[in-house]
């Protein structure tokens, strides 16, 4: 997703730039929605579909479960391919900053670029971008970061082939230690563990380089209290 600065004769309303003076353009890489956007033959004003503050919505069943009946329909094409959200970057000053990491992972955008990202702020009062409360893609359970073992009481995020030993609710983001797995399938095991019942779900440490900054940011604001 690129911010850019909105143009004052572009007739784009306020409602849609949340009263910004910049504007967030993104071109889905997925055929369902790039049909729908022909279909549409206009730009698309698209908020995610999922309770705002709440654990990110990648499958069909989740925005029905968060949505329940307002929609009036939901467009199933399966899971979606990446997991994360869109990667968001500012192109309004000389230099781009990457103001929430995401399915690109930085690096793969600075070889493009063929310089270094600049950084956004880490928390703002009035957010530029989405993703950028301090606490977001929260569920219902607390999450505790970085753990090496599971007490009692809890269910387990895991990654890696190295997973403590644990009889209860556990799921494995990826057993081979694939952040691109791992990334694909950190919002459907956060919303399958919340289910559990557990009051907490203990994370396992994740490699932050790569698609793991992404994975971390959206654990850290999870986690934050509400």
């Amino acid at each position: 997703t690129l911010v850019l600065p909105r143009r004052p004769e572009s007739g784009i309303s306020s409602l849609v730039t949340a009263g910004l003076d910049t504007i967030a353009l993104r071109v889905p890489a997925h055929e369902v929605a790039r049909s729908l956007l022909r279909e549409a033959g206009i730009p698309v004003a698209a908020p995610s579909a999922n309770r705002s503050g709440h654990v990110s919505a990648t499958r069909a069943e989740h925005v029905l479960a968060d949505l329940g009946k307002a929609p009036a329909f939901i467009l199933d094409a399966g899971p979606t391919p990446a997991g994360l959200e869109s990667t968001i970057v500012a192109c309004t000053q000389e230099t781009c900053a990457l103001l929430r990491p995401g399915a690109i992972a930085r690096e793969d955008i600075e070889a493009v670029l063929g310089g270094a990202l600049g950084s956004g702020p880490a928390e703002a009062a009035k957010p530029s971008s989405p993703g950028q409360l301090e606490s977001h893609y929260a569920p219902r359970a607390k999450l505790r970061l970085n753990a090496t073992a599971v007490r009692e009481g809890e269910a387990l995020l895991a990654f890696g082939p190295d997973v403590p030993e644990f009889k209860g609710p556990c799921v494995n983001l990826s057993p081979s230690g694939s952040l691109r797995e791992a990334a694909a399938n950190l919002f459907s095991a956060l919303r399958a563990l919340d289910e559990s019942g557990a009051h907490t779900i203990a994370v396992m440490p994740i490699p932050a380089e790569g698609l793991g900054e992404a994975i971390n940011d959206r654990l850290r604001r999870a986690a934050a209290p509400r």
